[in-house]
């Protein structure tokens, strides 16, 4: 089997539970507060693992959070190659969850911003062509990252979350998949958030050599292999934290590409997948196991 090389952050979440998002000027007391692990680059990795594929983290932590390897590893994630760096704090997240289960976070990045050129040498010694390379936009010298996983033809994912200015620097042109949501795929292209078939033509046009896969949150998904357009529906469940329903779906979905499943399979798999880690509070522990997605819907 390929490998899958995360190369991804890893953060300590601090969840809020509020009525609604705080307003400017505005101070609201909290009904409670969770502590968990998080971190777009550990969602995927631990929905890669409790989807079966081989899965491997890189990055770097804190001496703060080496219970977010436990986390990982419990999973079947190797971290192996993930850095404990002793002079600064682990990334963390503070998360907003109201009442409708929506989210909004803060993000330090923290270690995840630590990651030096050498480390990424030493990793990538470790993989090779038709490897898989998973990214984020929550680490730093992620064009260094595509640059030296491209020149030993690996296939490249990209997740542009956060999208900001960063995105628009990296070698674009080397990305091989995307995996986006609607409002990511508005910004790369202008076209409006609602038009779908619009922002698959754009998309497609500005990345002729990509493919991609667009999410559409409750109004399911669709992904574009250059030849196709695949649809697939939303499996609907009452909301309670969306906070990793799209690294669950990724996660999901490369597994299933990786292991050779059909596009149609694998979109499937990772719907129903983020149907049920909505329905669940937390992060990485909302993330449901294999056994669970083919039982469900």
């Amino acid at each position: 089997m390929l490998k899958i090389l995360n190369f991804g952050s890893l953060n300590i979440d601090y969840t809020y539970k509020v009525p609604h998002f705080v307003r400017k000027g505005e101070t609201i007391s909290s009904k409670g507060l969770s502590l968990s692990t998080g971190g777009k680059g550990l969602n995927q990795s631990v929905a890669l693992g409790k989807a079966g594929a081989k899965v491997y983290h890189a990055g770097c932590i804190g001496t703060d959070g080496e219970f977010l390897l436990d986390v990982m590893k419990d999973a079947g994630v190797n971290t192996d190659f993930v850095y404990v760096n002793k002079d600064v704090r682990t990334g963390n997240a503070i998360i907003q969850n109201d009442d409708d289960g929506d989210n909004c976070i803060i993000l330090y990045g923290g270690a995840n911003q630590s990651i030096e050129k050498g480390q990424i040498d030493k990793v990538l010694e470790n993989f090779g062509e038709g490897d898989y390379l998973v990214l984020q936009n929550e680490i730093n010298n992620i064009s260094y990252i595509i640059d030296k996983a491209h020149e030993k033809n690996m296939t490249i994912v990209l997740n542009p979350s956060p999208m900001d200015e960063k995105i628009e620097e990296l070698p674009l042109e080397k990305i091989n998949w995307f995996v986006l949501n609607e409002i990511e795929a508005s910004q790369f292209t202008g076209v409006d958030a609602s038009d779908k078939d619009r922002l698959v033509e754009e998309m497609h046009k500005r990345f002729p050599k990509a493919k991609f896969v667009l999410t559409f949150g409750s109004e399911g998904a669709c992904c574009f292999e250059g030849t196709k357009t695949v649809i697939q529906k939303a499996y609907i469940t009452k909301a309670v934290d969306t906070t990793a329903a799209g690294d669950t779906f990724e996660g999901y979905f490369l597994a299933g590409i990786v292991k050779s499943i059909p596009v149609e399979e694998a979109l499937k798999l990772a719907s129903k997948a983020a149907s049920i880690a909505v329905s669940r509070p937390g992060a990485a522990f909302s993330i449901p196991t294999i056994e669970e997605v083919e039982r469900a819907f």
